[in-house]
């Protein structure tokens, strides 16, 4: 629900335009002055009338005259209105063909009237002269809701419209949708572009990932769909890189990536860091438009925009893309490629990795790869091509902003300028380097797929996906001996990443290639193989590969390595891996992801590792990172509120001495907040007090009694002041318990792709809402921040977030949100009371025609 400053709404559309948040140029000369929003903060607009330039809609061929782009690069119409209307994603067929998603529906009008109609397509785009334009095309699927997300896949077309998720197929070869069935009725809400999942990317280890949606899904040999959860990553907009490693982003932060995948760090439910997930390497969210963009949201507050009334920083950030296609100049390959409609721009940046750690800078400064002077260019999504080249989604839709969270300020510019109108545009556009010809479509030859496992080979990321998806789709017998050969002995680590998930995928995995691959020079390929192994870390294999993997942790250099080996070990409670896992702690130069790694394969076994520690006289007490990894064994032993265990800790603490005593209690301090603002489980009971407590009290060990005072918040015993004994929670009535569960679908497909379904809130996008003080604490007012929304700076949980997050009054109804708003008071062992309609209902009456959305010292005043 809570959505970065400025976000607009945007997982609004999240599906769709992505992203495409709050900015369309203001209009010229129009009547564009001093007004007042219903909070009373006048809306002044930064840029004068007379300093706006006219945006009215181009012709194709004017439009392309806007642009400009780095030296070296060309920018090429590829289809436009009439052959396509408002795209928003695209993917290629093997043919060449494009695919194309049409959210025709979306904002017709500032008010959103007819929003609900079922308009959006499915549409197939052809070149039949090979003259590099568009000029056929074929309705595959039509009559669908705000469409949001495509995949080729299976012999078919996964289709994302909420709330459903479609698996589609063309049986006689007309390319018309033929048959349709639903994988899934929870893919996000109808008629909330905000909240609907999209990116559907088959990713390098054979799941297909979702941008807002906490699941993963694979097609299995039987021809049924598996499906698991897993983070909802970002708002618009998925990719990957060579590794395998997911992309993502909201309005506001520009890049994320998962550097592990996310299945590991959710083991252990004592331990929720998540060190290695949602990474941002290149912190610098700042944009260089080539025009003018004061009809931002927002835009009349300082900050947004600069003097010069150009967009400062991302607002609608959306579908980063990692470019690892072949035509390009080499230096671009890898570059991450970022989408600001908002600004009318293509951002690039430059990655690079030292000693596992991920960096990244802006290519460019004070300046940005692509830009457009015109306003209705808006960039939704990009894609890798076959041809090598880097492609374009152009919505080309004055209106952006989805009426969820068009405020009056953005409404009054946008009707000024006629920005709302026309509507049904929309353009494809190439990007080509000058120095390099486009490349060659390869032949996908259905009689010869052995001629398929080659293409492994190729320098085009999207031919080795493609191929790699087609041979695990098929599963031809007679490709497993290339594959395991090339795997073995390919010559590049492309061809041996995708020779191993893809007999991975293709159930032909075998010992003989992952073990020769646990050598392998390229350490991205040895992170894979050893990855690999857990399918066969139980069996007859078991003991080869643990004792395998259990001395390559010894001897490991490579931090991403040794990163992998530390998640892999854990995905066995086997005696010999749990020792390479305590040798791998102990050593120095881990650092922070590898002691995370380490711990969140520990669950329930962090008591008796810790007391093996302790009584290891040869544990390194002055290594940074022996000290972290005992520090996060006490955290866990806290976030556990076993109190048996707790007061084991307690008493290890109380008879070590120096750097381990500070160790144990920084762990258990770090762990105690949450408990302190567990409302709803209060504080960790022991049955008397601790032996060791005085002795604790008495230290003075620098910074160890301001641990000792927190640690005591967190924990009562009988005949203390702030013993409380164990709430009495007030049962639900049918009717208030038949709420709930309604309010638990709604909050899982609307709001869990940012607040997560653990309630825990994610970094850049959303902070957590268990255990919150704005969820637990008054219905008035957290009924009022999902009437109205929010903006920041907002203080949760000692944190402070500057968000925002966008109103949700005309989007559930009373009963709805007063669903969503018990189902978050009791869920992750909250015991708040129950919210009712009722309430929903006079406090709507309550708001009049306020809009604005609120700040944090309005939300305190009410009582």
């Amino acid at each position: 629900m809570i959505i970065r400053r400025n976000s607009f709404a945007f997982r609004v559309f999240q599906a769709a335009i992505c992203l495409l948040a709050a900015a369309v140029v203001l209009p010229a000369r129009a009547q564009l002055g001093d007004q007042s929003d219903s909070a009373g903060v006048k809306q002044t607009p930064r840029v004068s009338a007379d300093k706006i330039p006219p945006a009215p809609p181009l012709e194709p061929d004017k439009a392309l005259a806007s642009f400009a782009l780095q030296p070296g690069f060309r920018i090429e119409l590829v289809a436009s209105e009439p052959l396509v209307h408002d795209p928003i994603c695209i993917r290629f067929d093997t043919r060449g063909r494009i695919w194309v998603v049409e959210m025709s529906g979306y904002m017709p009008n500032p008010d959103g009237i007819g929003e609900d109609q079922p308009v959006g397509k499915i549409a197939v785009l052809e070149d039949t002269d090979g003259d590099g334009k568009m000029d056929k095309r074929t309705e595959f699927l039509t009559g669908l809701v705000m469409p949001g997300a495509i995949a080729l896949a299976t012999g078919g077309v996964l289709v994302g419209a909420p709330p459903h998720l479609w698996f589609c197929r063309d049986t006689d070869g007309d390319l018309k949708c033929d048959t349709k069935m639903e994988l899934a009725r929870d893919f996000s809400v109808a008629g909330n572009p905000q909240h609907t999942p999209n990116g559907l990317v088959w990713a390098l280890d054979n799941w297909i990932y979702t941008a807002g949606w906490p699941f993963r899904l694979k097609r299995l040999a039987t021809g049924e769909w598996q499906r698991e959860p897993t983070v909802p990553r970002g708002q618009y907009g998925l990719s990957q890189d060579d590794a395998g490693r997911l992309v993502y982003n909201s309005n506001e932060d520009q890049f994320r990536i998962d550097l592990i995948s996310s299945h590991y760090l959710q083991r252990n439910s004592h331990y929720r860091t998540g060190a290695g997930l949602n990474v941002d390497p290149i912190k610098d969210q700042t944009t260089w438009p080539a025009r003018v963009n004061p009809a931002v949201n927002r835009g009349y507050r300082a900050g947004i925009l600069r003097d010069d009334g150009t967009l400062a920083h991302f607002t609608a950030a959306c579908s980063p893309l990692i470019y690892r296609g072949n035509q390009f100049p080499d230096e671009f390959y890898g570059n991450a490629f970022v989408c600001e409609p908002a600004g009318n721009l293509i951002k690039r940046n430059i990655l690079w990795e030292e000693n596992g750690t991920l960096h990244g800078k802006q290519a460019y400064s004070h300046a940005e790869f692509l830009t457009s002077t015109d306003e209705r260019f808006r960039p939704v999504s990009l894609a890798n091509a076959p041809d090598g080249s880097l492609y374009i989604v152009d919505f080309y839709h004055g209106l952006l902003e989805h009426r969820i969270s068009l405020t009056s300020y953005l409404r009054h510019q946008t009707e000024a300028r006629s920005l709302d109108k026309p509507t049904g545009m929309g353009r494809i556009y190439r990007v080509v380097h000058t120095g390099r010809p486009l490349q060659t479509l390869p032949t996908f030859s259905r009689s010869n797929r052995e001629s398929w496992v080659q293409l492994l080979n190729h320098p085009n990321g999207w031919v080795r996906e493609t191929v790699q998806r087609l041979l695990v789709e098929s599963r031809p017998a007679t490709t497993v001996a290339p594959l395991r050969k090339l795997a073995t002995e390919g010559t590049n680590a492309w061809s041996r990443l995708h020779a191993l998930w893809t007999l991975d995928g293709m159930a032909e995995l075998d010992e003989a290639s992952v073990l020769a691959n646990l050598d392998a020079k390229n350490s991205k390929v040895r992170v894979a193989a050893v990855r690999l192994s857990e399918n066969f870390l139980r069996g007859e294999e078991a003991s080869q590969f643990i004792e395998r993997l259990s001395g390559m942790a010894q001897r490991e250099k490579s931090a991403d390595v040794r990163l992998q080996l530390a998640l892999t070990l854990g995905q066995t409670t086997d005696a010999i891996a749990e020792k390479a896992m305590i040798q791998m702690a102990r050593a120095p130069g881990g650092g922070e992801e590898l002691t995370d790694a380490l711990l969140s394969g520990l669950y329930n076994r962090e008591r008796p590792i810790l007391e093996g520690i302790l009584k290891d006289l040869s544990w390194p007490k002055d290594e940074e990172d022996a000290r972290r990894f005992i520090a996060g064994l006490a955290h866990c032993i806290v976030a556990s509120r076993n109190a048996a265990n707790v007061e084991v800790l307690l008493q290890s603490a109380a008879d070590s001495t120096g750097p381990i005593r500070t160790a144990l209690l920084q762990g258990a301090a770090e762990a105690a907040p949450s408990i302190i603002r567990s409302a709803s489980r209060g504080p960790i009971r022991l049955g008397g007090e601790p032996f060791a407590w005085r002795m604790l009290k008495a230290s003075d060990l620098p910074g160890d009694a301001k641990r000792v005072a927190t640690i005591e918040r967190a924990i009562s015993w009988p005949g203390l002041p702030n013993y409380v004994a164990p709430p009495i929670v007030v049962a639900l009535n049918a009717a208030q318990q038949s709420r709930f569960s309604k309010g638990q679908e709604l909050f899982a497909a609307t709001c869990a792709g940012c607040h997560q379904t653990d309630g825990q809130g994610l970094a850049g996008l959303a902070p957590p809402l268990a255990d919150s003080e704005w969820v637990l604490g008054s219905e008035q007012r957290l009924a009022r921040i999902v009437l109205l929304g929010v903006h920041g700076p907002l203080n949760v949980n000692g944190r402070t977030f500057d968000l925002e997050m966008p109103s949700m009054a005309n989007l559930f109804n009373d009963d709805q949100i007063a669903g969503i708003l018990t189902y978050v008071r009791r869920a992750w062992d909250h015991t708040a009371m129950p919210v009712e309609p009722a309430t929903i209902k006079s406090i709507r009456l309550q708001l009049g025609k306020r809009t604005e959305s609120w700040t944090e010292a309005e939300l305190k005043a009410v009582p």
